[in-house]
């Protein structure tokens, strides 16, 4: 079974070439980020990826985590990984530097989680819930609590947590029951309840973990608007920064899922005895608000799992399809070829190709956005580049997860039988992708996001602003010679005005039909990453095209980017005019029948 191979040089066209990381590096706070520096940054996390994560992920998958007595053991090999990838500083790559970080920017430290996530995803959960915790913690944490906490978590000692679900509840958190009740001496509170679905709620990677928790203190109003959120640590921290007793919170199963086996989700109950001591994060009733900074850094890093797996698939099957020899050459010979010549199984493995540079593309463009928001002394480009990543943040989720299971099934397919035999390890892909597009909030909800919020309510101003800004591509398309760029641009144009068409029709039909508006939500959330995935592969064309006619780079990766741009117009962007239809004109089927009907 192969390994994975960081795909750097794509990583470092779509990081200069698109995403800017030249202009990224001259914001305040991230000078840095030279070409060189990034470039060596990349080889490294390269090679502690398929060196040390990928050999885990096939064995980890089989072994999985293993729950006893409240205790959650990892595979194999995981702690001494996890040791590694905190000794190497990969956990405190993009913090604050005075907070014990390395101060890089997302823009860096994207490319490095999606070779985590493609390496070995399992392993990947646990640093990534770390970091929503952080990133809440930074932004809504006393000065106290950011002390004693965040040196620790952005090291890596320290792992951390978010718990949301419980089990009658879902996504939907206004039915949340947890109790937190002040206790007259202390600063403390007293915290009851369980959770469900608890990534990484327990486990031996590190000495403690930081729960931050939601739950409703005695006076608390109903509803969403009730709750508060928490840090309940699984050892309490003593003055002197030493760890002291054990907290009441405690792990009583660990679920048997589909994929991701060795990461372990549990199930964690909170006050069995007294209650478990937690410290309030902010101003109470404000839980909801807080736990958002971390869900949106865990829904775009979840986006990012879909890139991963795509491009870890895409390897497996390629490699499969250039070693697999069976049936004649259509083209004529008596021998045995191998499957990589074969027309359909070309077209299967440049879907898989086309899809996962688009949603890479997209992602590292919508993560230096990120950072001109945080560094940035702009107000407008902090504004705009605000207004765009919250435009694009449901959609690198939505998009790019429901896009890395069709290339996981794609990579099945690719291997014939042998696929669905476990041993070659093209299910786990599948299996391991499946949970990406529910967790973190489901493709629906972000979709909902998407035409409610982002589109709906602002009357479609950030989206037309992106509109213009593609307009712009297509005009420079249509000045470029050749074949290539001239078919891009056809679908490009028609993906553009049927886009624009769809975003009218949201605004204007909103207010008179609003469930006609939702029965096209999720259609319109793929609509929206075909055409802006096109829009970043349509910019990659227009570079690569300026390069090979200037004799810079490497000829052969700059032809397959434009080829492969191509076959992303001529396969993806030439859907888009046909969603419009089935958003606009389809909502009638989706609301027929009676619920006695099904």
């Amino acid at each position: 079974m192969s390994e994975y191979v960081a795909p750097l040089k794509d990583m470092m066209f779509v990081l200069n070439e698109l995403a800017g990381l030249g202009e990224i590096a001259k914001l305040p706070g991230c000078e840095d980020a030279t070409p060189d520096l990034v470039e060596q940054v990349l080889e490294e996390c390269g090679r502690f990826s398929s060196g040390v994560l990928s050999p885990l992920n096939w064995p980890g998958d089989q072994e999985g985590a293993q729950w006893k007595d409240g205790a959650v053991t990892t595979p194999k090999g995981f702690q001494q990984a996890y040791r590694q990838f905190v000794e190497g500083g990969w956990n405190a790559l993009h913090f604050p530097v005075e907070l014990g970080g390395q101060g890089l920017p997302k823009l860096v430290s994207t490319p490095v989680q999606e070779m985590w996530k493609a390496a070995n995803m399992s392993f990947s959960l646990c640093p990534l819930l770390t970091f929503g915790a952080i990133e809440a913690l930074m932004l809504r944490g006393t000065d106290e609590q950011k002390t004693v906490y965040l040196p620790k978590m952005i090291e890596g000692t320290w792992t951390g947590t978010m718990n949301l679900t419980e089990p009658q509840a879902g996504s939907d958190l206004a039915l949340i029951k947890s109790r937190a009740v002040p206790q007259s001496q202390g600063d403390h509170y007293r915290i009851f309840g369980q959770k469900i679905f608890i990534t990484y709620g327990e486990h031996d990677l590190a000495e403690n973990i930081i729960h931050l928790v939601l739950a409703r203190t005695p006076d608390a109003p109903e509803g969403v608007k009730g709750i508060s959120l928490f840090v309940v640590p699984k050892f309490l921290v003593n003055k002197d920064g030493s760890l002291g007793a054990r907290n009441d919170a405690k792990c009583v199963s660990i679920e048997h899922k589909l994929g991701i086996h060795a990461s372990p989700t549990a199930v964690m109950v909170y006050g069995e005895k007294d209650g478990a001591i937690g410290y309030l994060v902010g101003e109470e009733n404000r839980g909801l608000e807080y736990m958002f900074i971390m869900m949106n850094a865990a829904r775009f890093a979840v986006g990012l799992e879909g890139v991963a797996l795509s491009e870890r698939a895409y390897q497996r099957a390629r490699d499969f399809a250039k070693e697999r020899i069976q049936s004649r050459d259509l083209g004529g010979g008596r021998a045995s070829v191998s499957i990589i010549n074969h027309p359909d199984v070309r077209r299967m493995l440049m879907s898989m190709k086309a899809q996962t540079e688009a949603t890479r593309a997209l992602a590292y463009v919508v993560a230096a956005a990120l950072d001109t928001v945080h560094h940035s002394a702009d107000k407008e480009a902090v504004a705009r580049s605000q207004a765009f990543a919250d435009l694009m943040i449901p959609v690198v989720k939505g998009w790019s997860t429901e896009t890395g299971i069709d290339v996981a099934s794609l990579g099945i397919q690719v291997h014939g039988g042998m696929g669905f035999i476990e041993e070659t390890g093209a299910a786990q892909y599948l299996r391991d992708a499946r949970i990406t597009t529910i967790y973190e909030g489901t493709t629906g909800i972000q979709a909902n996001d998407l035409v409610g919020r982002k589109i709906a309510r602002e009357g479609g101003v950030t989206a037309k602003a992106v509109i213009k800004v593609m307009e712009a591509v297509e005009a420079e398309l249509g000045k470029a010679a050749g074949d290539d760029l001239a078919a891009i641009r056809k679908r490009f144009a028609a993906a553009i005005d049927a886009f624009a068409e769809t975003v009218d029709w949201i605004v204007a039909t909103n207010g008179s039909d609003i469930k006609a508006v939702y029965a096209g939500a999720v259609p319109f959330l793929k609509m929206t990453g075909i055409t802006c995935g096109g829009w970043q592969m349509a910019r990659a064309a227009l570079v690569a095209e300026a390069q090979l006619k200037a004799g810079k780079g490497d000829a052969g990766f700059l032809k397959a980017k434009i080829s492969t741009a191509r076959f992303f117009a001529d396969h993806f962007m030439s859907q888009v005019p046909g969603i419009r239809d089935s958003i606009v004109q389809g909502a009638t089927g989706v609301m027929a029948l009676s619920e006695a009907q099904f």
